[in-house]
């Protein structure tokens, strides 16, 4: 039964072209090839499918029944293929993301019309949540996630780092003084946020990192934007990923303080379930997030620079 399915669609083809030299012309392939593959396709049903003579070719009863019940599954077959191939080779169709709320609302907020503008046979499916959800269980094409991802399961592309910056209000740093190093922290009031439960810093001297858990706090909440708020309102120091804090900097509502020890930032990636192709327009939205990472100054290599505007003013 191993060329069953070839030899079915040259049986239609011969039934359609109304005979073997037509279908084998049709075909590119030599009649005595056709006359070959139809004899096998005959003895593989123990039927006589065509009555053959010197000018005419014309199914059997046993033939004309197959063909009637074949040629639209051919048809149903060779529509999927070519709509699959479509899926596979064309930029168009659905498209599922998973992402962290305020990453897929903040720092990559102008990625996604940018891509709808420039590819308009996508849709976007986007699903935010700050939980870590399962790409295949959720039927998702691709996730955004942050910091290290040692899944070996999934295929994984770098988008950009989020830098982390330890900001205070201006009224705060008055009251209470900066922090001199990571020590000092357990003399102040702080704001814990998730996902950031450990902060790290590294010595500007030595290059040691020093982590700190943070167990006694003025507020801890899970949603960065509520902290950012209270920080501003001069409740404590937060650690905090610049992306979210980059306007209250600018503005001047909040300061970077204890530098120059830099807090340990937060790689960004693409992450997508393992296959043997990837659809193109998945690879598509990969390469215009990379691509709009680069650029941004939240993201690329410039995320540092901004954060330098906001110290010490």
């Amino acid at each position: 039964m191993e060329y069953l399915f070839d030899d079915l669609a040259l049986f239609v083809a011969i039934v359609e072209a109304g005979s073997l030299n037509q279908a084998a012309a049709r075909s590119g392939t030599p009649p005595a090839t056709v006359t070959r593959r139809l004899q096998r396709l005959e003895q593989q049903l123990g039927v006589r499918l065509l009555h053959r003579s010197a000018r005419r070719l014309v199914p059997t009863a046993e033939g004309w029944q197959y063909y009637a019940q074949c040629r639209p599954l051919l048809h149903a077959l060779t529509q999927a293929t070519q709509s699959l191939d479509q899926s596979m080779h064309q930029v168009s169709g659905s498209i599922r993301v998973l992402a962290p709320v305020n990453l897929a609302n903040g720092a990559l907020l102008g990625a996604w019309p940018g891509f709808l503008a420039r590819y308009p046979a996508v849709s976007l499916e986007l699903e935010l949540s700050n939980e870590v959800q399962d790409i295949v269980g959720r039927g998702a094409d691709l996730a955004i996630r942050v910091g290290p991802q040692a899944d070996s399961l999934l295929l994984q592309r770098r988008l950009g780092r989020i830098e982390l910056v330890l900001v205070a209000s201006p009224a705060y740093l008055a009251q209470h003084g900066a922090p001199a190093d990571p020590e000092s922290l357990s003399g102040h009031a702080l704001i814990v946020a998730e996902p950031i439960r450990e902060w790290r810093f590294r010595d500007p001297t030595s290059g040691v990192e020093r982590m700190l858990m943070p167990t006694a706090s003025r507020l801890r909440a899970n949603d960065m934007r509520l902290a950012v708020t209270m920080a501003e309102q001069g409740f404590g120091l937060l650690l905090c990923p610049l992306t979210e804090c980059h306007a209250a900097i600018e503005r001047g509502a909040l300061r970077c303080v204890l530098e120059p020890w830099r807090a340990a930032g937060r790689d960004v990636f693409a992450v997508w379930p393992q296959q043997g192709f990837t659809p193109a327009r998945v690879k598509a939205l990969i390469e215009h997030l990379a691509a709009y990472a680069a650029s941004s100054p939240l993201l690329g290599g410039d995320n540092q620079a901004v954060a330098a505007r906001g110290l010490g003013a």
